[in-house]
């Protein structure tokens, strides 16, 4: 992986930062020298917090020569528009996920990181953890044989819950499909390769939210996007899974992801997750067994240490250098087409075939 230091520039000192900073925590090599925020008091007292040595708003970001890569934690609405300008200022980028929120706002970005020159990568990353890649030797060695179908299941986030100001997850680029989607679709790409058509309903289920955070900033949301979608997606291979992806579903015992072959059935761990257990079991076995982790953990399963990230940017920084790149901008713009398929199909009640494709990612475990 990165053998060279790179100064690393934080733009967005939100709800997330400080899962990055801890992340990125774990590799020298990876430094943090600014935090950018549009809200400068916020980037100064992140900073203050985890001895960060500059700060300021996202202009002074740009046009800090000292930083080499961006990584971008704006909201999504302003994904499209932030990336472009990092690129053109001619720093590498990485953005949390979705690359954006529509086809049109990603090809954008796509053309803008061809015209600089510059490394574009995006969430989600967790496919690169322990758990995705486990269960993608298991396909690669055979272990269930011939990939046939596959579930995928997103319940409530609760965000209600937790989150002060959740309103965002309810407004278009949020979402189920927008917010938690792209890891679920991330992992089965990774696996599966590449989805070719997708067909879709879906519908608003509780039209007005209460918050009930602590710290809450507003007291009700309203609702104007689906809170609930049930999709067939078809593959590239012939794979057809079926999908859910709700905020009404707030309790239910479904699996995350199942995977079934002609031979046995993979049972995955939460995709948000680097790592987690990954289960198998043959046809005529007589319980699951849990697979050998195919690397070493991120963080431990059932701590604080789960949510953090970075190793994403890692693989980014490692690309820099020249090495291989697995989440990169061709395969977060597939990621990101199936999504906005999924929404496209279920407002348009017709199935959607997509235009993109991609490579599955190189794998990280030796076969």
């Amino acid at each position: 992986m990165a053998k060279q230091t790179h100064r690393i520039g934080i733009l967005g000192s939100g709800n997330i930062f400080g899962r990055y900073v801890t992340g990125l925590a774990r590799y020298p090599e990876l430094e943090i020298v600014r935090v950018g925020d549009i809200d400068v008091a916020r980037a100064k007292q992140a900073a203050a917090e985890h001895a960060i040595p500059a700060w300021g708003d996202d202009s002074e970001l740009y046009a800090d020569d000292s930083v080499d890569i961006v990584i971008n934690l704006t909201p999504p609405v302003h994904h499209a528009r932030t990336v472009i300008t990092a690129l053109e200022a001619g720093k590498h980028v990485y953005v949390e996920k979705p690359l954006a929120t529509t086809v049109t706002d990603g090809e954008a970005v796509l053309a803008a990181a061809a015209r600089t020159g510059r490394v574009l990568g995006s969430a989600p990353d967790t496919f690169l953890g322990s758990a995705a890649q486990t269960a993608r030797k298991a396909i690669d060695s055979g272990s269930i044989g011939t990939p046939i179908g596959a579930t995928a299941f997103i319940g409530h986030s609760k965000a209600e819950t937790w989150h002060p100001n959740p309103a965002f997850l309810f407004q278009p680029g949020g979402g189920p499909v927008m917010d938690m989607g792209p890891y679920y679709v991330a992992i089965l790409v990774n696996c599966l390769g590449p989805v070719s058509t997708i067909s879709a309903a879906g519908r608003i289920g509780v039209p007005q939210r209460t918050v009930t955070a602590p710290g809450r900033t507003v007291e009700t949301i309203d609702v104007t996007i689906p809170t609930h979608t049930g999709a067939v997606v078809t593959f590239a291979s012939g794979v057809i899974a079926t999908t859910q992806m709700s905020f009404d579903v707030w309790d239910s015992d479904l699996p995350y992801i199942e995977i079934y072959g002609s031979e046995g059935t993979l049972s995955l761990a939460n995709p948000n997750h680097f790592d987690g257990d990954v289960r198998v079991r043959r046809h005529g076995d007589g319980e699951w067994t849990v697979l050998e982790p195919a690397l070493e953990l991120f963080g431990a399963v059932g701590t604080r240490e789960q949510a953090r990230r970075g190793l994403g940017v890692r693989d980014l920084a490692n690309a820099v250098e020249g090495g291989p790149h697995r989440a990169n901008a061709a395969f977060a713009f597939h990621v990101l087409e199936t999504l906005c398929s999924l929404e496209g199909s279920a407002q348009q009640s017709r199935s959607v075939t997509l235009t993109s494709s991609c490579e599955r990612p190189q794998a990280l475990f030796t076969a």
